[in-house]
């Protein structure tokens, strides 16, 4: 008598994993890196603002790059991300480095916050007040960047450089100080000229800017009244100081 052998029994097929949640699912977890600094949340979050940068950053057309562990990766300062966060969950304005995450806000295009950070006295003073009064000047930017390679040129060699600068208001101020411009020009002294615009803050204001900017800009400068020679450009003193740079 044969013996037929008993059939094998099939190992149970294996269960398929569910798929990592997408961008397109809106009430998905998520996990994401900030440039190194790691967040979870949700989409509807992320979303909350539909016409902001960041929303459209997890839409379902939008190209989207993963870390090595799968995460969601944004290439910006993961720092001031929390406070960007903690607005989208709560609402809540941040209270600590306010500039940085007026950045950043505008960056992620995130409206609301934008103004709400505007109206602070931070970037009120700054971003309001101060950039609408050197709108008035005309050149400032370009004025700054003559200054700035004037001070490097002098540079050569030399532990300090300085460059004299002349501001003026009006016209009128202008045309004063015509003679002792030009008599530094001959002498091949650095000098720059900022003005005339003739509304708004004071000459002192225009220095104070023209020396915070250059400082912002990771340069050690210190300003000081530059003396005429002249006795009868002393009544002009006021127009000119002296920017000296510390190099090393």
């Amino acid at each position: 008598m044969s013996l037929t052998p008993a059939p094998r029994s099939k190992p149970p097929s294996p269960q398929p994993r569910s798929p990592r949640p997408g961008p397109h699912t809106i009430s998905a977890v998520v996990e994401l890196n900030v440039g190194g600094q790691f967040y979870t949340t949700t989409m509807s979050t992320l979303r909350k603002f539909p016409g902001s940068k960041l929303a459209e950053m997890f839409s379902s057309s939008a190209k989207v790059y993963l870390d090595a562990e799968g995460r969601f990766f944004i290439d910006r300062p993961g720092t001031y991300f929390s406070p960007i966060l903690d607005y989208l969950r709560t609402g809540h304005m941040p209270t600590e480095n306010i500039l940085e995450v007026y950045h950043e806000a505008q960056f992620y295009e995130i409206q609301p916050l934008v103004k709400l950070l505007e109206d602070t006295p931070q970037i009120f003073g700054e971003q309001v007040a101060r950039k609408q009064f050197l709108l008035r000047v005309p050149g400032y930017g370009e004025n700054l960047e003559v200054l700035l390679r004037l001070a490097r040129a002098e540079a050569v060699g030399m532990r300090t450089s300085r460059v004299v600068v002349c501001v003026v208001r009006t016209d009128e101020e202008a045309a004063q100080c015509g003679d002792a411009l030009n008599n530094l020009e001959v002498k091949k002294i650095p000098v720059v000229r900022f003005g005339p615009w003739n509304v708004g803050p004071d000459i002192e204001d225009l220095l104070y800017c023209v020396e915070k900017d250059i400082k912002a800009q990771g340069y050690q400068v210190y300003s000081q009244k530059y003396f005429l020679e002249k006795a009868s450009w002393t009544k002009l003193q006021g127009y000119f100081r002296m920017f000296t740079f510390t190099w090393w």
